[in-house]
């Protein structure tokens, strides 16, 4: 069965946009002024609302399982280009330069600011208004920022989001619905993930 197409519905007359080099789970529920940009990954059961203002996702991002991306009235949420958007995480009206990475369950919140190439932890709480500059590492509920990221750091980060990059590739050539089997077959076919292990 070829995959189905994500869940897609206009509000007030918008309809959302996703390029066509994207992809977007069919779990995935995007609403109104959202903007997909090139190359991005959208997981499973991600929520994109653009109901209240604007959703922008830069080219390269990928927005992981689970992740919910809304706004305040009028206040857009921004993701700019090689966004890292991890697993479970909350985006709110807030604005991330090229190359952030929000980790897992984290919570980023109205009007703040993420400079480029930073890095906010897994389960931080970014407050209502936090700027936070370029390179930095930010943890901690309320987040505080902890210190500069070193050039390796933000490497391993580009490394990470190459990863979604080709992954996107993969679900656009392979992914698909089937039944699950009843038992392990022999000459079981492995993943390929050969480039992605070159660069881990």
């Amino acid at each position: 069965m070829a995959h189905k197409s994500p869940q897609v519905f206009s509000i007030d007359g918008v309809i959302p946009v996703i390029h066509p080099s994207s992809f977007v789970d069919s779990s995935a529920v995007i609403i109104g002024d959202v903007v997909i940009g090139a190359n991005c990954y959208i997981g499973p059961n991600v929520s994109l609302r653009g109901d209240m203002a604007s959703i922008q996702i830069g080219e390269g991002s990928n927005i992981q399982d689970n992740c919910t991306l809304h706004c305040m009235t009028g206040i857009p949420t921004i993701i700019g280009e090689w966004g890292h958007i991890g697993h479970g995480a909350v985006v709110h009206s807030a604005r991330l330069e090229k190359n952030v990475l929000v980790g897992m369950n984290a919570v980023v919140m109205d009007e703040s600011v993420v400079g480029e190439n930073s890095v906010v932890a897994a389960m931080a709480f970014v407050k209502t208004g936090m700027k936070i500059p370029e390179n930095s590492l930010v943890a901690g509920v309320p987040a505080r920022i902890i210190r500069r990221l070193r050039p390796e750091e933000i490497e391993w980060k580009r490394d990470g989001t190459r990863c979604y990059h080709e992954l996107v590739e993969r679900c656009k050539a392979s992914l698909e619905a089937v039944d699950a089997l009843t038992e392990k077959e022999n000459n079981r076919p492995s993943l390929n993930v050969s480039m992605i292990d070159k660069k881990a």
